[in-house]
């Protein structure tokens, strides 16, 4: 017998919660980069119309699909899937809504463990007297596991385990835990992200210094809100913004579904999916693109920022910039921005806990103490992988196969169900019931028609980028174990020359072309310069080229034993696999337990 279902404590709470899930670190580690990446202004408007085309339709078919599967005592997607069509397989597709969670805590908590212990080294004063090149260095300090910055042994397992724990003992107070979470971090995020967002809006010419005399807050902001409409025709571009709609609201991993399912039948799911979306868009769109953008380019100048715009700069680039406030500000702008990315992390990790909770206890009557250390196990046997062999390419592994590829094939997947196979006269009148709001008719059709059609787009246009990494076609080191190590791609240039040669590395020159903003007719150019890509090879290991030789791509440029990342990329990938015929075992499982008690649909 399943044990008895929880609820939420409070509307607030709920939606909270919901907004909680949904902020996270991309909203202001990714967001930011991909604007940038993108054209700044050329990316706003394909984001835009993605949010209102498939963010918003992706919460209503996600809201109303959990409350309708817990009106059944289903709380996790693979039952919650199963009472919407006839057909044993739905229920395996919904397995995606548990691994989904699983596999991505497993390495956003480690992330997540980055901003726990920046906050740590913000107060003890780590940073003060570091130029920019020792703060990068320090990052690449933490992530190398034999080292470490604090004397601790193996620092950065130490922070993952402690980040993993707290998520852990939160999950098992139940929703109540993670509902009194959502009230403080949410409301402390917000605030930190303000106080900030604050700074880079009036940052404007103060930061720049005799390096980087043009430096100028906003000029990023006006490169990221300057709208070019010629973007409307650029299908990367409109392909990033469709990745990001996924990142930023969470839809296709099935925590919106397990939140939901706890609502009562007939209370409103409509107003409550749109005040957590638009939520979560004003924190991503206001407060992330006023912080990392503005503050880097008035130290540093919007061509640095275009030319190194990346993931790292949070960690990287962000603790020498508050170091040029002051020591007593810069602690404070320290402990503000990455408790910041601390409360983002975590109101989103903790809702990838509670799908794998809601299942056992809906199936195997498991209790939430018993639920949330099993899953605080599991995350912790798949995730140190990712800790340990970071830089071997295993994190990067699970973020892209379990935090890319799984979204959008289980929206794809969900949203077919919903409109095609569910109905969408069904569909439509369980997003209207005890609705607070009168839904557009305009989102009935564009759920029918316009949402699936662009998830099969972008699962088409992504099918390229699936078969390269399938193949490793983005390495030319293919093999686990070889005696040679060859030269990789160098971008849109057809060789490089040997710059300068040891017997234990090599580096090589290439022309590479890099982005420049010319303020004068606000447009962003192109332009070519000289290039370096270093090679670092251990003691058994040996250079075979000299100074002047011409490199391409699979060319020789050393001999000894070699370990390919291949390998560690490949048991990543096994891992990931293995976890979710684990989770379909469960599933199985359940699915006899429930032909065993009556209970299991046809």
């Amino acid at each position: 017998m399943a044990a008895k279902a929880e609820s939420w404590g409070s509307r607030v709470g709920l939606i909270l919660a919901m907004a909680g899930n949904a902020v996270g670190l991309g909203n202001f580690l990714r967001f930011p980069v991909q604007a940038v990446q993108n054209g700044g202004g050329a990316f706003i408007i394909p984001y835009l119309v993605c949010f209102v085309v498939m963010g918003i339709p992706l919460l209503f078919i996600e809201w109303s699909t959990g409350r309708f599967g817990g009106r059944y005592g289903n709380h996790s997607t693979p039952y919650i899937l199963d009472t919407m069509a006839k057909g044993r397989i739905w229920k395996y597709i919904g397995v995606f809504g548990i691994f989904t969670n699983i596999a991505v805590a497993s390495y956003y908590c480690y992330i997540e463990s980055w901003t726990m212990s920046y906050v740590y080294h913000t107060i003890k004063g780590t940073f003060v007297g570091m130029d920019q090149a020792q703060v990068a260095g320090f990052f690449d300090t933490y992530t190398t596991v034999a080292k470490s910055t604090t004397g601790i042994p193996y620092e950065a397992v130490v922070f993952y385990i402690a980040c993993l724990l707290l998520n852990t003992y939160i999950l098992s107070k139940g929703l109540g835990g993670v509902e009194k979470v959502a009230k403080i971090g949410m409301p402390l995020l917000i605030l930190f992200g303000a106080v900030l967002a604050f700074k880079g809006l009036t940052l404007g010419t103060d930061g720049a210094s005799d390096m980087f005399p043009n430096a100028n807050a906003w000029d990023g902001l006006n490169f990221l809100w300057t709208p070019q409409f010629d973007s409307l025709w650029s299908a990367k571009v409109w392909l990033a913004a469709a990745g990001q709609i996924f990142f930023t609201l969470s839809v296709g991993m099935g925590t919106v579904h397990c939140y939901a399912a706890y609502i009562k039948s007939k209370d409103d799911i409509a107003l409550n999916a749109v005040s957590a979306g638009f939520m979560n868009e004003f924190v991503e769109v206001v407060l992330g693109s006023s912080i990392v953008i503005p503050i880097a380019a008035g130290y540093l100048g919007l061509d640095w920022v275009l030319q190194n715009a990346g993931f790292g700069m949070a960690f990287q680039t962000m603790p020498y910039l508050f170091q040029q406030w002051g020591h007593v500000l810069a602690v404070f702008a320290g402990v503000f921005w990455f408790g910041l990315l601390f409360f983002a992390g975590i109101t989103s990790s903790l809702a990838m806990g509670t799908p794998w909770i809601g299942f056992m206890r809906d199936e195997f009557g498991w209790k939430n103490n018993k639920g949330a250390w099993s899953f605080g196990l599991i995350a912790l046997i798949m995730g140190l992988p990712t800790v340990i062999f970071f830089k071997e390419g295993v994190f990067d592994e699970y973020d892209y196969w379990a935090g890319t590829v799984s979204l959008v094939v289980f929206a794809f997947l969900e949203t077919v169900l919903f409109a095609w196979i569910f109905g969408m006269k069904r569909g439509w009148e369980e997003i209207n019931l005890g609705a607070d709001i009168k839904v557009p008719v305009f989102f009935k059709y564009v759920i029918l028609v316009v949402t699936p059609c662009l998830l099969g787009w972008v699962l088409l246009a992504s099918t390229p980028d699936i078969a390269n990494k399938v193949m490793n076609n983005d390495t030319h080191n293919k093999e686990w174990f070889a005696d040679a190590y060859y030269a990789e791609d160098y971008g849109s240039a057809e060789f490089g020359v040997v710059d300068s040669v040891a017997p234990n590395f090599v580096k090589i020159a290439f022309e590479n072309e890099k982005q420049v903003f010319d303020k004068t007719q606000n447009t962003v150019n192109t332009i070519k310069y000289t290039d370096y890509k270093t090679y670092s090879f251990k003691n058994e290991q040996h250079t075979i080229v000299s100074l002047g030789d011409k490199i391409h791509p699979k060319d020789k440029i050393a001999e000894g034993k070699f370990t390919n990342n291949v390998m560690y990329k490949t048991i990543g990938r096994l891992l990931l696999i293995t976890l979710f015929i684990f989770i379909s075992v469960v599933v199985y499982r359940a699915y006899l337990k429930r032909v065993k008690e009556g209970r299991a649909t046809a």
